[in-house]
C-alpha cells in the first residue's frame, strides 16, 4: 500500500516465549532506538526495525487507559488458571494473550516510514485484514475502536478477531497486535475485553470450523505486514 522500497526490517520468530521475557527483549531494541533518535549528533549507524512473532504462555495485560475491574478475576484465581497478570505502558485496556494467538511486536520508526500513529495502527489493521482473508474470514473495522473484528455491524453478534495496543515515543513503536488463530477463547470468560461487556472474540479456527496451522497463519501475516508496510526483510 505504501512504498518504502530500501527500508529492511529484521524478522524473529521466537515462538512460545514468557511475557515479561518479551516485554523486557522489545523493550531493549525500542530504547535503543528512542536513544538514537535522542542524540543531537549520529554516527550513522541506526538499529533496524524489527518484527517479533510469538505465543505466549497464559497472561493478562492491562494498558495505561484500561481499568483493573475489568480483571473478573483476583490472583488466587489466576494461579489456579496458570495465568499472570501485568500492567504495561501500552495504549488500550485489558486483553488475554496465550498459546494459539500469534502476538505481533513491531518496533518500527514511524519517521523513517513517513506515518503518524494513526496511519500506522490503520495499516496494522489492514495488514490483519488482509492475512485473515486468507483464510475466507471478511475482516473490518469498529468505529470508535481499535483492532479487527467480524460483523461489527451487528450489536451483539460483533466479534473482535484481533486486538491492537501501541506504544510510541519519539515516532518508534513497541507492542503491537496479537490475533487469536487457534486460541482457548475460554480465558477471555474473565475480563471485559479491551473494556467492552457487550461484545464477543473470535478466533480463526472458530471461524473456519477448523484447527489452522500456527505456521500457516506466521507465513501470511509475514507477508501482508511486507505488502502494506513496503518495506523488505533482511
Amino acid at each position: 500500500m505504501i512504498n518504502n522500497a530500501g527500508i529492511k526490517v529484521i524478522f524473529d520468530d521466537l515462538g512460545l516465549r514468557d511475557f515479561k521475557e518479551t516485554w523486557d527483549y522489545q523493550e531493549h531494541f525500542f530504547n535503543l532506538k528512542v536513544a538514537e533518535k535522542g542524540r543531537a549528533e549520529s554516527d550513522g549507524k541506526t538499529t533496524p526495525d524489527r518484527l517479533i512473532f510469538v505465543e505466549h504462555n497464559h497472561v493478562y495485560t492491562l494498558g495505561k487507559s484500561g481499568s483493573e475491574q475489568n480483571l473478573l478475576l483476583d490472583y488466587i484465581q489466576l494461579r489456579a488458571r496458570d495465568a499472570s497478570f501485568y500492567k504495561i505502558d501500552r495504549g488500550g485496556d485489558i486483553t488475554y494473550h496465550g498459546p494459539g494467538q500469534l502476538v505481533g511486536y513491531p518496533i518500527f520508526d514511524l519517521e523513517k516510514l513517513k506515518l503518524g500513529l494513526r496511519e500506522y495502527i490503520h495499516l496494522l489493521e489492514e495488514a490483519i485484514i488482509r492475512c485473515i482473508s486468507r483464510f475466507g474470514i471478511e475482516g473490518s473495522r469498529l468505529e470508535g475502536a481499535t483492532g479487527v473484528w467480524i460483523d461489527p455491524d451487528k450489536g451483539a453478534r460483533a466479534r473482535k478477531i484481533c486486538a491492537i495496543g501501541v506504544r510510541a515515543s519519539r515516532f518508534v513503536t513497541m507492542h503491537g497486535f496479537a490475533l487469536n488463530v487457534n486460541t482457548d477463547l475460554s480465558y477471555f470468560n474473565h475480563i471485559n475485553p479491551c473494556g467492552f461487556t457487550d461484545k464477543g472474540v473470535t478466533s480463526i479456527g472458530k471461524e473456519t470450523g477448523e484447527k489452522r496451522e500456527m505456521d500457516d497463519v506466521k507465513r501470511v501475516m509475514y507477508n501482508t505486514m511486507r505488502e502494506v508496510f513496503g518495506y523488505e526483510y533482511y
